[in-house]
């Protein structure tokens, strides 16, 4: 992974010090199950407690002429531990040090992503309240809608991280398994109590059953799992991104009085996060369907995914961690700009509320097939002269004639249109909250925030 896209914790733990340390850690766990057991001597487990340790530069040394990572890893330990060494890996084939290696660094790894989401749902929680009421036009196909809410579509993002909580839990407890069953995984020199007992040393769970290695449908539910983790952040970006364009700007990423948008346009203000979490997400999808092909290995095993999951497996968790803390400070610290957000959502003046009309009339008698005719020929004329729909249906005798004049005054109520936001919040949120003023550092009237960027 490119160190630029790395936050620091997470690089450390898909290091090379961290992942050795962590076989080390594996192997210390099955030798001193093992000597409980009375199958390895009581001294060569106090031996290798206390002895075991390595040199990265001995182990690339022997593994350049041995080809073999976990050979190279044994010999270079064995060199620390002197003639006890020999119950050193006593019993194991390579996956059973790897996978469950691989385990407790993906457990490490999803902790700090957890933790990411429940960041990032605290903030959408707290902006979502705080532009409860702010009014803005929806859309659909990038066309006006209805009136909604900015906090409304907050809401809406909350709501969905509330499921990528849930979806990585339960795929991060999948994976939290380890596996101590031998070459082909029928426990030729161990026992399945004695895998138990070692992977509950370590905090994990022994796989029911498994081959040379952990079955690799877990591997592909997680990868899945933070790619829809990533297209709620790119759903979040691309949205940020078309409120910033210039027609519309309705919201902003930060822009420091010091950035740069353009080499050759001073003007320009882009949205490059936004950009960038967009394109970030394109890469761990794209690790998902690699995840997805490592599922199927020739008979009980071959080492076609491994290759594949030394890069997937850091670069996926190591790229939505990133991710995560980038889109928890773009929706902390964006622009938001009300006053164009009611702008826009009065621009067609009142064609947003047609549906709404729509439904009055059918209210007082006229048939839906009719309603639908006189409300979408001013429609259309609206659209197309750049006249008031408010004004051309005001005038419209046929309509004056069969709805009373307050009854379509009614119908372009705004706040009718959104007197449900409170109970969609309550639902969402599961309790009621008064938390919906604007801070003033935030919602702005024009011009820039001057409130800086958090990290």
């Amino acid at each position: 992974m490119i160190a630029r896209y790395t936050r620091p914790e997470m690089g450390r733990i898909w290091g090379e010090e961290n992942r050795f340390r962590t076989w080390l850690k594996v192997e210390i766990a099955a030798t001193e199950t093992l000597a409980e057991a009375k199958i390895v001597p009581m001294k060569a487990a106090k031996a290798i407690r206390e002895l075991a340790d390595f040199r990265l530069e001995r182990i690339r040394e022997v593994e350049d002429e041995v080809r073999h990572d976990v050979i190279a890893f044994t010999t270079a330990v064995a060199e620390f531990v002197g003639p006890e060494s020999r119950w050193f890996h006593y019993g194991l084939t390579s996956n059973d040090v790897v996978d469950t290696a691989q385990a407790l660094l993906i457990r490490q790894a999803s902790e700090i992503i957890a933790a990411d989401l429940r960041r990032l749902a605290g903030i959408l929680k707290r902006r979502a309240w705080e532009f409860k009421d702010t009014p803005m036009i929806g859309r659909t196909h990038g066309i006006h809608a209805e009136p909604i809410t900015f906090g409304f579509k907050l809401a809406n993002w909350y709501s969905e991280v509330q499921r990528d909580i849930n979806r990585f839990e339960t795929a991060a407890e999948d994976m939290r398994v380890g596996k101590f069953s031998g070459a082909v995984g029928t426990f030729a020199h161990l026992s399945p109590e004695l895998e138990e007992k070692m992977c509950a040393r370590l905090g994990l769970k022994a796989a029911a059953i498994s081959s040379q290695v952990i079955q690799r449908d877990r591997h592909a539910y997680y990868l899945a799992t933070l790619a829809v983790i990533a297209c709620t952040l790119d759903k979040i970006a691309t949205e940020i991104r078309h409120l910033q364009r210039t027609e519309v700007r309705e919201a902003e990423e930060y822009f420091s009085e010091k950035q740069k948008g353009s080499s050759a346009m001073p003007h320009k203000r882009n949205p490059v996060t936004c950009e960038q979490i967009s394109g970030l997400a394109r890469i761990v999808r794209s690790n998902a369907q690699a995840g997805f092909e490592n599922v199927a290995l020739w008979h009980e095993r071959d080492i076609s995914h491994s290759s594949v999951e030394r890069v997937i497996l850091p670069d996926s968790t190591t790229l939505v961690d990133y991710m995560l803390d980038k889109t928890a400070n773009l929706l902390d610290t964006m622009f938001i700009y009300p006053e164009r957000m009611k702008a826009n959502l009065e621009s067609t003046g009142g064609l947003v509320f047609s549906g709404q009309l729509l439904l009055d009339l059918v209210e007082h008698g006229v048939s839906r097939e009719d309603a639908y005719g006189l409300v979408q020929s001013h429609a259309m004329r609206a659209w197309k002269e750049g006249l008031s729909f408010r004004e051309l249906v005001t005038r419209d005798r046929n309509i004056a004639d069969r709805v009373p004049a307050a009854a379509i005054q009614r119908a372009f109520d705004l706040k009718r249109q959104l007197r449900k936001i409170d109970a969609i919040f309550a639902r969402v949120f599961g309790m009621k909250d008064k938390h919906s003023s604007p801070h003033p550092s935030r919602t702005r009237k024009g011009g820039a925030s001057q409130r800086s960027r958090t990290s």
